[in-house]
């Protein structure tokens, strides 16, 4: 029997990132990836990924803005979100992480944390 890949939604507008995020994922999950916020909730209409790795810095719409429209709609509210992206929390306004974000992981990232941040956070446990 054949277990499912779980899936994951990367939005990132910098094709390097996505480019290293998938040749580092695509083995392990099913992976998506959208150039930036407006794309991603787009794909949300046909897809239900297992979990969204989100850029803050997005043109069209920054990431802050995405995790708002996700966690307000039912039907998204529940898909953990992990920041992936080169602010610092502790440079940025918002010391801590966002609400409704599960984790935050800075660029460059360590291979291994963000390996270890997706496992935890698929299991449903805050990275």
């Amino acid at each position: 029997m054949r277990v499912k890949k779980k899936s994951i939604l990367l939005a990132d507008d910098s094709t390097t990132n996505l480019a290293l995020v998938n040749a580092l994922l695509s083995n392990t999950y099913t992976l998506y990836t959208a150039i930036n916020g407006a794309r991603m909730l787009n794909l949300l209409k046909n897809i239900r990924p297992d979990l969204i790795l989100l850029d803050i810095e997005m043109p069209i719409m920054n990431g802050y803005e995405v995790l708002e429209q996700l966690k307000s709609n039912d039907d998204t509210a529940d898909i953990p979100v992990i920041f992936l992206t080169a602010h610092n929390p502790e440079e940025n306004e918002q010391q801590d992480i966002p609400p409704g974000a599960v984790g935050y992981i800075t660029k460059p990232f360590v291979t291994q944390h963000l390996l270890s941040s997706i496992e935890q956070a698929l299991i449903g446990q805050s990275c």
